[in-house]
């Protein structure tokens, strides 16, 4: 039972949690063969190819007001569908090491644009990278449409640096602040100057708009290209202890233990920034199992409304409530609040977002009623207007249905009602949550209770 609670941590962190058709699976696999496995089934790069087409902003431009408007509807029905269509590939995937590290670049890498095909572009670069290289994925993310519109890159031109990308870039994506100077900040927007892209989204170098002259960046002289700046910052191992301390705030524990992250810098360096040997690294050190590092993180709203959407195997009839409930939680996908991203950990928990965490549950797996209300981030609201239109029904009714007969079914015959509970919440199991298991409810009626606990919102 050692190894199944070990494996039943892996998945909580490597994926979306558990299911208890897994049980039945793992049950008598050992903990090594269980990491093997979740590389193993991340083959397929798995893109989304949901928008297919850009709305044609030179015909948008030229169009009367109507048209205008058609056009808006049309881009916030993609950033829509897009939302949609990754929270449903993250519920029902078998590659769920590949998605929850999608999930994890897209933060770090966060990234607002209003051309859903730019953003599926990126997640699509994010994705594929998911598990290979850091430098490879590195290159892809600053030379894509969306984040050289968002950072101001496409301003960037010899004689008129701009320095917006150039300061993310280290300060949040790389080596972290404390370990550049503004010179060299000045000095790095000087070798992206050019960087730039077509009409189709391809990435182009217009080198009538690069500054070739001589830099000097991190003690380092020639004439850099932004592919050089790059290299100069990988070669500095801070990059890989900055790389390494996030990933283990968001795998691990919020609290640093600055030993292990400096075990995973080690191999991610010497690895020249696989990103595969360094989650081999942690999902096989025992530090990774201990106590004090298993149920001792918030979920994230994906993670949460992911992992319940996989547990009952959901179907929503009217999936645009996954918008309102990721607003009313505080995350909406590819709308992060700034380019830092969320900050993540307590920040996801205030009084508005536990009454809905406890609610949401409940209302889903009952088919019940819930009251979508509460302020939104003032930028979310183009976005948002699009599912305004459905708050009535919603607020009427969720059409949400569980398959509880595959729930049932996936439950080994010989679990108790404990063992059931101690399966389903990761923290152990208090008095409160005894008792609970101790009322004498049916099965349903159990299951709805223990998800609707503040325990379910640990992992």
């Amino acid at each position: 039972m050692k190894d199944v609670k070990h494996i039943k941590h892996l998945f909580s962190r490597a994926g979306f949690g558990m299911r208890f058709e897994d049980l039945k699976k793992y049950k008598n696999t050992s903990l090594n063969n269980a990491v093997r496995e979740l590389f193993n089934n991340n083959g397929q790069d798995g893109s989304l190819a949901i928008v297919t087409q850009s709305v044609d902003e030179m015909m948008a431009a030229k169009a009367d007001a109507a048209t205008k408007k058609m056009f808006f509807q049309m881009e916030r029905q993609q950033e829509k569908n897009l939302n949609i269509g990754w929270i449903s590939q993250m519920s029902t995937t078998d590659a769920v090491l590949r998605e929850k590290m999608t999930l994890f670049w897209s933060n770090h890498f966060a990234c607002r644009n209003n051309k859903a095909v730019y953003i599926q572009q990126l997640n699509n670069i994010q994705r594929i990278n998911a598990l290979g290289n850091f430098r490879t994925m590195l290159v892809q993310v600053s030379q894509s449409p969306a984040m050289l519109l968002f950072l101001n890159n496409q301003q960037n031109h010899k004689g008129h640096p701009n320095e917006n990308f150039a300061r993310e870039l280290m300060e949040l994506f790389t080596i972290g602040r404390g370990n550049y100077t503004e010179q060299d900040v000045k000095e790095s927007a000087r070798a992206f100057t050019g960087w730039s892209f077509d009409r189709d989204g391809n990435f182009k170098m217009r080198p009538f708009l690069h500054d070739d002259g001589v830099k000097i960046f991190m003690g380092k002289t020639g004439n850099f290209r932004g592919e050089d700046i790059i290299d100069i910052i990988l070669s500095q191992k801070q990059t890989a202890r900055f790389i390494s301390t996030k990933l283990y705030k968001y795998l691990v524990n919020e609290t640093p233990d600055q030993t292990h992250i400096d075990a995973m810098a080690e191999v991610f360096f010497n690895a020249d920034y696989e990103i595969k040997p360094l989650l081999e690294f942690v999902f096989n050190a025992d530090w990774f199992y201990d106590d004090k590092n298993t149920g001792n993180l918030i979920k994230s709203p994906v993670d949460f409304i992911v992992g319940l959407n996989r547990q009952f195997y959901i179907n929503y009839q009217k999936p645009e409530v996954l918008l309102l409930f990721q607003r009313a939680l505080g995350q909406v996908l590819f709308y992060p609040p700034n380019v830092a991203g969320w900050p993540g950990g307590r920040n996801w928990i205030d009084s508005s977002s536990l009454m809905y965490r406890l609610k949401i549950a409940s209302v889903v797996l009952n088919q019940g009623l819930i009251d979508f209300t509460g302020k939104s981030d003032p930028e979310d609201e183009a976005f948002l207007a699009t599912v305004r239109n459905q708050q009535h029904n919603v607020d009427t009714r969720l059409q949400a249905t569980a398959d509880w007969e595959k729930v049932y079914s996936g439950i080994p015959k010989d679990m108790s009602k404990i063992d059931i509970a101690d399966f389903l919440l990761e923290p152990a199991l208090n008095n409160t949550i005894q008792n609970t298991v101790a009322g004498g409810n049916d099965l349903k009626t159990m299951l709805v209770e223990l998800a609707s606990t503040p325990e379910y919102q640990l992992y």
